[in-house]
């Protein structure tokens, strides 16, 4: 390198060039010299290292050293190869220049410092990469540690950065935040409020990557994709993105549905309103009907029997339906459906399992289905959910039942035809 420059100054002098300018130039030129090599050697580095890598990788068949590939941990680390070939040069042409060199000194830490930081940030980014491919991260996420563990590596980087320019401590620094905590809290207090929500949603097992969450004060009804330092975002069941802020999962309510996905089951809560003035007992002519349908076989003979039963115990005058037991048409339809969902392969036998009488209104008697699919799939789900619905409404009429339905427009007007024709 020095007989290079000591060629090059003469070669400038043999031109006419002032002795001073002329070995300034010639380091000016070496020095370009210098940068195009480091360039070259960034560009080699990268090349062969990169592929030796990426070829390594591909032939096991972990998946960490994939990430790390991924990440750019390798390709952010070639960086380091030009900037030590530059110091080394840079060193030798400014020789005997100690302002020259202390500047250069100063740039090289710099840029190390800056590597190492985007290196650790790289393998950071790595790690939770890795982590997210194991069944466990979904119960144990720790994306919210590793953004801390980032924002705590740039401040820190930030910090030596500044103490290498101006050649003070790191101390110095330290100590002087004590009076820019205030400062420091509010430009950060997102951070902070993540940080401190995000320890609580992990050690209370709130919410989880991949739960169905709703929070209809933020607009929010679907997946959780990511739960990070500052927001959690939610892909909503038409497909857009809701992003809430982490600390309003623990100060607001929201309903998560894991527990339905950990169970095995999806509730099924629906009721038909039979209107009430189409209950009654059973006849013998209705009895005889019901009798043809098989689901009722075994409850028929079973309450027939102690019917009858009580009524000769207590000597009921049966001519009068009023007195003694009687079935009646809507009983006898809730032990049908009974017997009918407990055929039904699609639900869930295990868990609970009602078809129950609501409170009476004005809108008729509610006779609710309260079961669990086990099917959670949500296409399936409805597809169980209507079938259902399907044969109930179609058999009400066996039952000598009415759904309760309000007039509609076409009622009134056919109502009026008739009494216009009248």
């Amino acid at each position: 390198m020095n007989t290079l420059l000591e060629t090059l100054s003469s070669w400038l002098l043999q031109l006419g060039f002032d002795p001073l300018y002329g070995d300034r130039l010639a380091r000016l030129l070496v020095l370009v010299g210098l940068m195009l090599v480091c360039a070259l050697a960034l560009w080699i580095t990268r090349l062969v290292t990169l592929r030796i890598v990426r070829a390594a990788s591909a032939r096991t068949d972990t998946k960490w050293d994939d990430e790390l590939v991924r990440a750019g941990v390798f390709a952010r680390l070639a960086y380091v190869v030009p900037i030590v070939l530059f110091d080394r040069g840079a060193r030798i042409v400014f020789d005997g220049d100690s302002g020259a060199i202390q500047v250069i000194a100063t740039l090289v830490s710099v840029s190390l410092t800056v590597i190492a930081v985007a290196v650790v940030s790289a393998l950071l980014k790595a790690v939770g990469a890795i982590y997210e491919g194991h069944p466990v991260s979904r119960r144990l996420p720790i994306r919210t540690f590793l953004q801390v563990l980032q924002v705590a590596l740039f401040f820190l980087g930030g910090i030596t950065v500044l103490s290498v320019i101006l050649d003070k401590s790191p101390v110095v620094f330290f100590s002087g935040l004590g009076a820019s905590m205030a400062i420091l809290m509010l430009v950060f207090k997102d951070a902070i409020l993540g940080l401190v929500a995000g320890v609580q949603l992990s050690a209370n097992n709130m919410v989880h990557r991949g739960d169905w969450i709703e929070m209809p004060s933020q607009g929010a009804d679907g997946d959780v994709i990511e739960v990070g330092l500052t927001t959690v975002k939610v892909q909503n069941w038409d497909k857009t993105i809701s992003t809430i802020p982490t600390y309003a999962l623990v100060a607001e309510s929201f309903k998560n549905w894991r527990g339905m996905d950990e169970s095995g089951g999806r509730r099924i809560k629906r009721s038909v309103s039979i209107d009430m003035s189409s209950i009654r007992f059973c006849d013998q002519e209705l009895l005889e009907r019901f009798q043809r349908i098989q689901l009722l076989d075994d409850y028929l003979s079973r309450q027939l029997e102690e019917v009858s039963q009580h009524n000769q115990t207590t000597g009921a005058d049966t001519s009068l339906l009023v007195n003694g037991r009687h079935l009646t048409n809507v009983g006898t339809f809730r032990a049908y459906l009974i017997a009918y969902l407990r055929r039904n392969t699609r639900l869930h036998q295990e868990m609970t399992f009602l078809v129950r009488q609501l409170q009476p209104t004005e809108k008729g008697l509610p006779v609710e289905i309260y079961v669990f699919s086990n099917d959670q799939a949500w296409a399936n789900y409805e597809a169980i959910q209507a079938d259902i619905f399907d044969h109930v409404l179609a058999v009400l009429p066996l039952f000598d039942l009415r759904v309760f339905q309000a007039p509609t427009g076409a009622d009134v007007r056919s109502v009026g035809s008739g009494l216009g024709d009248g």
